[in-house]
């Protein structure tokens, strides 16, 4: 879901890169990236609310349209809470009371938008738990997990298990039940306790980002398998692949926090390295014996470890990663200092300035390659959950939140909603007026879909059918594919073009290549209380193995994981998966 004037979805993912823990609950936070999450009406979803404008909700004659659109009347006041960014801003004469959004669903509704309070994002879960335990709360809001389990077992919210069913679209139904384990972790006891949205899984699945030109330059193969890898990173680092005569070039992207998932940075993150010696770092897989055992703590990573050390020994790993940020590492790869990098689909969108200021630089995502015969799988999570939103138990109208996203969904499958309102409702003089609407709802395989529809243009030159995301989709893929594009029209065609990002992950999918984590339930008892700690220590422990620490402190740190909480960990998880 992506637009050159206003990425939808793809630059949604491109906040990952920030951190793909945006999606930790309660803060509804959203992209801020020049994004649009894109809620819009389109001229069905309106028709369908005005001509059932007298109807009323509990009428017994309502129809299905009246159910999903109809309007209320007189008009209804329900209530939110908002954690946005500090940046966001509002055209003149507009406010968080009274806002494009605010009126598109009086308008088509007759719902008035209220809010109980509004925070910057880094404030967000911490005053969503105040309104928790002081059960002040909106008839609807976003939590994180955990939250979402606090709130039932102290029966804060409602069942929506029918409201859901009668009131949800089918387009809408269908985001829902798209979003891997969404349902399975928003279920309690049977009951539907929470609408899960997010991406699909595979979205930030780790790819193989690799310097193409470099690669011809050097007369080296596309890599087949991890010995190819080790190569290219050997010759990226000794051969000089920029031409300065310098020996100042770097063969693989590394930062301080090593992974990208718990709170971790994308650029540089290493999930994908050590994927190619069939380890899974943070995540939960199963053993031998059938039993889901701890990623990070398996043999397979000592492997890994002593091959990244061996790298670094060997200088081609900067020397100062420990304390360099994605945003350092990042600035490498703009300066043509680096030639490969681990990470999800979005990795060109990040480059844009490495493409500005080489107009040479020519990064390809690839898949992960093994270190032996035997398959490389790319880890994904276990889903990727950006909100849970929940109903009040005390709520009046609990179906005006199915109403509500009705409308906003609407649009992802209707190609006759028009470039002005799609962009009236969305992205305004340099404003993303879409994080206004209270909700954050997409397709949650949206981005492959693109992909697929936009290779199917560029072939025929027929572009019937698209709607504005995917023709503006298309016609950055169509610049490049005549000589005329940008920057920015190759990061979006290194996305969804030909030989974009989505090209892999399709033929992936198609191979059955990702691993997910098989621990779908909410964070354990013992995990709430000591996974920062274990975490934190796994990635000392790592980081010092890089910089030449004896391969033995992998061992240690084996036995202190478990002794610190580790083992009663793994019980609580595979009793909870039981």
């Amino acid at each position: 879901m992506i637009h050159s004037s206003k990425m939808k979805l793809s630059y949604a993912l491109l906040t990952m890169a920030v951190v793909l823990s945006a999606c930790s609950g309660g803060n509804n936070a959203k992209p801020t990236n020049g994004s649009s999450a894109s809620p819009s009406a389109s001229p069905s979803a309106t028709a369908s609310a005005t001509s059932s404008a007298s109807a009323s909700p509990a009428a017994s004659e309502e129809t299905e349209a009246d159910l999903q659109f109809g309007k209320y009347d007189p008009p209804i006041e329900v209530s939110t809470v908002r954690a946005v960014g500090s940046d966001l801003k509002f055209p003149e004469g507009q406010s968080w009371e009274d806002n494009v959004w605010t009126r598109k669903l009086m308008d088509s509704l007759g719902i008035k938008l209220k809010h109980q309070w509004i925070v910057n994002t880094d404030q967000g879960t911490e005053k969503m738990n105040i309104s928790i335990a002081s059960g002040n709360l909106p008839d609807f809001f976003s939590v994180s997990a955990t939250q979402l389990s606090q709130l039932v077992e102290a029966g804060q919210i409602m069942d929506m298990t029918e409201i859901y069913q009668k009131h949800a679209s089918p387009t809408f139904k269908k985001y829902t039940e798209s979003v891997t384990n969404g349902l399975a972790t928003a279920t309690f006891d049977g009951k539907m306790m929470a609408l899960p949205t997010g991406q699909a899984t595979s979205d930030s699945a780790p790819l193989l980002w690799i310097r193409r030109d470099w690669l011809k330059k050097l007369d080296l193969p596309e890599p087949k398998t991890m010995a190819d890898v080790l190569a290219i990173s050997d010759a990226f680092t000794n051969q000089d692949p920029d031409g300065n005569n310098k020996k100042d070039s770097y063969g693989l992207a590394v930062n301080k926090t090593l992974l990208m998932y718990n709170g971790g940075q994308a650029f540089g993150s290493l999930e994908g390295f050590f994927n190619s010696y069939h380890a899974y770092p943070q995540s939960w897989i199963k053993g031998e014996d059938g039993k889901l055992v701890y990623g990070s703590i398996q043999p397979e990573m000592k492997q890994a470890l002593a091959s990244l050390q061996q790298m670094y020994k060997n200088g081609q790993i900067d020397k100062e990663f420990g304390v360099k940020g994605d945003a350092k590492v990042l600035a490498l790869a703009s300066a043509g200092k680096l030639g490969m990098a681990y990470g999800p689909m979005f990795f060109s969108l990040t480059l844009l300035d490495s493409r500005k200021n080489d107009p040479n630089a020519d990064w390809q995502a690839y898949p992960i390659v093994s270190i032996d015969d035997q398959a490389a799988y790319s880890q994904t999570q276990a889903n990727a959950i950006s909100d849970y939103y929940v109903i009040n138990k005390n709520a009046k109208n609990p179906e005006a939140m199915f109403k509500m996203i009705n409308v906003s969904v609407d649009m992802d499958t209707n190609p006759n909603v028009s470039q002005e309102e799609y962009e009236e409702l969305n992205y305004v003089d340099g404003i993303e007026v879409w994080q206004y609407f209270p909700f954050f709802v997409v397709n949650p395989n949206k981005n492959l879909e693109v992909h697929k529809k936009v290779v199917t243009a560029l072939d025929s030159k027929d572009t019937t059918g698209l709607n504005q995301e995917q023709l503006d989709a298309y016609k950055n893929s169509l610049a490049m594919e005549e000589g005329t594009g940008d920057a920015t029209n190759w990061g979006m065609s290194k996305v969804f073009g030909r030989e974009g990002s989505y090209s892999v992950i399709d033929k992936l999918l198609s191979a059955n290549l990702f691993k997910p984590s098989e621990f779908i339930k909410s964070p354990t008892k013992t995990m709430t209380i000591k996974n920062a700690t274990l975490q934190k220590l796994e990635i000392q422990t790592y980081t010092k193995i890089i910089m030449g620490e004896s391969l033995d402190s992998f061992d240690k740190f084996v036995e202190d994981w478990k002794k610190l909480g580790g083992d009663q960990i793994t019980v609580e998880v595979n009793e909870a998966m039981q």
